[in-house]
């Protein structure tokens, strides 16, 4: 039986019964796939891969290498995508209000000493080309010596300074001067990620919208230096005084140094910080000499400048005040910059008042007013000064004294209009009747030695008889028949009245005007009782008319400023024209008038001041004011001490003022104009006064020679004049001389007036209060008329129309209106 051999199948692993060896397996089974090593096919019939061991204990922290190639390209897609959002979602903002505020400047007439600085921000922007080239290399030595070629971004020193924000640890420097510029002028202080956020994409845009110098000029124009000063300009007056453009190389380097830390670098107040802040000062320098800003021979030669005191924040106090009311109230009523306009900051007012002037007109109220109060007299807590001066060549107010203290009497007693200006409006009249050749109502003509009747409450007499009105004369002193020029030396107020209703009320308002009284002066109305002064001119309009007087009858209308700017574009002021008010013969001949005043008058305290000089004195009704207007050749001054309760601000007479029974303008206001006019003028040459006057004829006094027709004493009806003829012009001061229609006569030489009357006897010191009248009646009556004296601030008008010849109420005239 023959055997066979197994077929294939059943169990491979088994051994056949018949001990036939199997097959190796490892030989038959198929070569595994490179690709699958695990021997796991693929869904094409390929084995897979075998599984990657798990990763366990520490190897389970670190990272592959995959994740961190792809958590780096995500975060530099995530870099990417947010500066693109953030430069196109952060645009350049509006500067932020605090960093363009800035202070008006008022400087004196010399264009950099400051009077004062108005507003919260003490800033004065300028432009970079008015900074000291050495200046902005000590700021670039101290801040940023690369700016000029570097980019706008200083990026480690932005992740630095957001890590510390962020861990807590405070302000860390190194930003670049145009990542400061960003936080001053765009966004502000604070510390915050957002803040710096914003401050990274602005900064990029505006280094590639504005050069570097503007960017410096901003910078420069907004960082805080200590003492309240924003800004090089104001940071240079602060601690050196001066502008920046004076500053020194050494100066401007401490300037620098502040910048990092402006208050503990205060050498003057932090000396316990001196070493360190020369330590800054010296890095500043050493930076400029490493970068060949600064020769090291300059360097060597420098010692550390020690800035000034620091000065308390006076603002407007004193005289400051004023001054700025002052100015402000000119630009806007001359319309160059409205009140809004001026309010946004920013301009730099050069006025036309001199220092030297400005000081001596303070010391002077001050030694012949303030110094002579006392706490013990009521009366002294009413008393107030006003003072004006002008240069009668241009116009130009050169002083001004406003008050004690703006601070504590807010009201400008320079420009207020709310006192008489009593028997000062006189020269005025005799002006009026020399400019138009008016005549008497006989037919005289009107010059320095016509005589009137000047006796106690003569009744004024009109072409058509009585006007009705009788002025009383001071103390009611009847002088009988006196020249004009005796008239004005002793102020009668009859001679004066009847003169200008011979020369017309409207004539001599006109002539006022002319010679510089504003047409809207309150009380200037055409009437007789114009010549006793119940219009209510400011002190600087009076000085502007005396100063026309002053100039041969030039009148130019007065400033207080010669230049104005902002950001160092000049502003245009309106043209200033000058033009004849009255002749020369009729200012030069009222100037004559005028110096008998001085000379022999009611003004001789004026001749303290050492120079030829004219004025005239006055006093308001009640003596609630007292004046004195003078002028030289060179310098017309008006002073003014007024009465006001500081309580109501009613107007108070000044009665027992000063230590004095009765306040007039020959007494301190004169005083005060002398030592002010010396004390002005000291150094210039002495300017005699050069006058083409006409004195007129002389006239026989009718009182000695028992012709009682010799003057215009009556006063009874009736009396006429020859009607002038007016036919070549309406305008003041432009009619015809009287030398060139009657003939030439005979001009005064410039010397003290012949005419001049000794003064009168002094008053005595009697109790303060006011010197009984021996008639009993009041002294106290306004020449315009019962209810319209004006107490304080606010004063009241009549109800309708301009203020008519006035009577007392029991139908008489009034006794004084106003007091030589």
């Amino acid at each position: 039986m023959s055997q066979e051999p197994p077929q294939d199948g059943g169990d491979p692993g088994q051994q056949g019964s018949q001990g036939w060896t199997p097959r190796d397996r490892s030989a038959a089974a198929p070569a595994p796939d490179p690709q699958h090593p695990n021997g796991a096919k693929d869904p094409e019939g390929r084995r897979k891969r075998p599984k990657r061991p798990k990763r366990t204990g520490w190897r389970r922290a670190v990272p592959t290498w995959r994740m961190v190639l792809g958590g780096v390209l995500l975060l530099a897609l995530l870099l990417v995508g947010g500066f693109v959002a953030g430069y196109q979602i952060v645009d350049i903002p509006a500067a932020n209000a605090s960093a363009t505020a800035q202070a008006n400047v008022y400087l004196y007439a010399d264009g950099k000493t400051v009077i004062a600085r108005d507003g919260e921000i003490n800033r004065e922007n300028i432009p970079l080309r008015r900074i000291p080239r050495t200046i902005q290399h000590a700021v670039l030595a101290a801040e940023d010596r690369d700016f000029y070629s570097e980019d706008a971004i200083d990026i480690k020193a932005t992740l630095r300074a957001g890590w510390n924000t962020v861990t807590g640890k405070g302000r860390q420097g190194g930003s670049t001067i145009t990542q400061q510029y960003v936080k001053n002028y765009y966004l502000g202080q604070e510390q915050t990620l957002v803040r710096k956020a914003k401050e990274f994409f602005i900064s990029i845009k505006l280094d590639r919208e504005q050069s570097k110098d503007e960017i410096l000029e901003g910078y420069l124009n907004t960082s805080y230096f200590g003492r309240n000063a924003y800004g090089i300009q104001a940071a240079s007056h602060a601690y050196y005084g001066k502008d920046v453009e004076d500053l020194d190389a050494d100066e401007g380097a401490y300037l620098a140094s502040l910048l990092n830390a402006p208050s503990s670098n205060d050498v003057v107040a932090h000396p316990e910080n001196r070493k360190a802040i020369l330590a800054r000062w010296d890095y500043v320098l050493d930076g400029m000499v490493e970068h060949h800003w600064l020769t090291p021979e300059d360097r060597d030669a420098m010692t550390f400048p020690v800035p000034g005191k620091a000065k308390p924040a006076t603002a407007l106090s004193g005289q400051r005040g004023y001054i700025v009311q002052a100015v402000d109230h000119y630009l806007a009523a001359h319309k160059i910059l409205d009140e809004k306009t001026l309010a946004t900051g920013g301009y730099r007012i050069t006025t036309t008042l001199q220092k030297k002037k400005q000081d001596a007109l303070v010391e002077a109220v001050k030694d012949n007013v303030l110094s002579r109060t006392s706490d013990d007299r009521d009366a002294d807590r009413n008393v107030r000064a006003g003072g004006a001066s002008v240069d009668p060549g241009t116009g130009h107010v050169v002083a001004l004294y406003g008050g004690v203290d703006y601070t504590r009497q807010f009201v400008n007693n320079a420009t207020r209009r709310d006192y008489q200006v009593g028997s000062t409006f006189k020269p005025f009249v005799l002006a009026a009747a020399l400019a138009n050749g008016s005549t008497t109502r006989k037919d005289r003509a009107i010059t320095p030695n016509t005589r009137y009747d000047g006796t106690n409450e003569r009744t004024v007499q009109s072409a058509t008889g009585s006007t009705g009105y009788s002025p009383a004369n001071e103390d009611d002193v009847d002088y009988g028949h006196i020249t004009v020029r005796e008239a004005t030396d002793k102020s009668v107020n009859a001679v004066y009245a009847q003169m200008a209703q011979d020369v017309g009320p409207q004539e001599v308002k006109d002539t006022a005007i002319a010679l510089g009284i504003p047409q809207d002066t309150p009380d200037l109305t055409a009437s007789p009782s114009i010549a006793l002064g119940p219009a209510t001119a400011s002190v600087v309009d009076m000085a502007s008319a005396y100063a026309t007087l002053a100039d041969h009858g030039r009148q130019r209308p007065h400033t207080l400023v010669s230049r104005i700017s902002k950001n160092a574009e000049e502003l245009d002021l309106p043209e200033r024209t000058t033009r004849r008010a009255v002749s020369r013969e009729a200012a030069d001949t009222t100037t004559s008038v005028l110096r008998s005043v001085v000379d022999g008058g009611t003004g001789t305290a004026a001749q303290g001041s050492g120079r030829p000089a004219a004025g005239k004195t006055g006093t308001a009704e009640e003596d609630k004011a007292a004046w004195f207007a003078g002028y030289t050749p060179d310098l017309a001054t008006v002073i003014a001490v007024m009465g006001q309760d500081p309580e109501t601000g009613v107007q108070k007479p000044l009665y027992g003022a000063l230590g004095l029974a009765r306040m007039n303008g020959g007494g301190a206001p004169a005083e005060t104009w002398a030592d002010y006019t010396r004390a002005a003028l000291e150094g210039s040459p002495v300017q005699a006064f050069d006058l083409q006057a006409d004195e007129g004829p002389e006239e026989p006094d009718p009182d000695e020679s028992g012709d009682p027709d010799g003057s215009d004493d009556t006063e009874e009806a009736g009396g006429t004049r020859k009607p002038r003829d007016r036919e070549d012009t309406d305008e003041p001061g432009t009619a015809d001389s009287r030398e060139e229609r009657r003939g030439t006569r005979t001009r005064t030489p410039d010397s003290p007036s012949e005419a001049s009357r000794a003064p009168r006897e002094p008053r005595s010191d009697t109790p303060a209060a006011a010197p009984p009248r021996t008639d009993g009646r009041d002294r106290g009556t306004d020449a315009r008329g019962p209810g319209t004296h004006r107490p304080g601030n606010e004063p009241t008008r009549p109800a309708a129309g301009p203020p008519a010849a006035p009577h007392d109420s029991d139908g008489q005239e009034p006794r004084e209106p106003a007091r030589p």
